[in-house]
């Protein structure tokens, strides 16, 4: 039997509150990227990027666990975005080693943490 969740405050979801971190560190990272860019690969990886942490709070919203589960999947799979479109940023040399290692190993965290939560909520 689904229990109702609307009590879910999703501030206190520590994977919410580092995907807000997250899309910080990328508005300030597309800053620098080059002017013609900023209608290609910047708007690509805002949107993602905020995408996360948006679909956690939506799903958190939700009345049903499955509701929730799903709003979790759209935000893994914003994550995974993420990581393509900042692979190709590295690789067309936007981003430094450091930077894009650092970038990386955040949103594999934060991609762990979401389908953990998944699973805890589907079993």
């Amino acid at each position: 039997m689904e229990r109702d969740k609307r009590a879910r405050n999703f501030r206190n979801y520590t994977v919410w509150q580092e995907a807000v971190d997250y899309a910080t560190k990328i508005y300030q990272l597309t800053a620098t990227l080059p002017y013609f860019e900023k209608k290609g690969l910047c708007d690509q990886l805002q949107r993602a990027a905020v995408s996360i942490s948006s679909n956690i709070a939506e799903g958190a919203a939700k009345p049903t666990d499955a509701d929730f589960a799903h709003f979790l999947d759209t935000a893994l799979g914003s994550a995974y975005e993420v990581e393509t479109q900042l692979t190709i940023a590295h690789n067309v040399g936007y981003l430094s080693q450091e930077q894009f290692e650092m970038l990386l190993n955040s949103i594999v965290n934060i991609e762990k943490q979401i389908s953990l939560l998944i699973k805890t909520i589907r079993s």
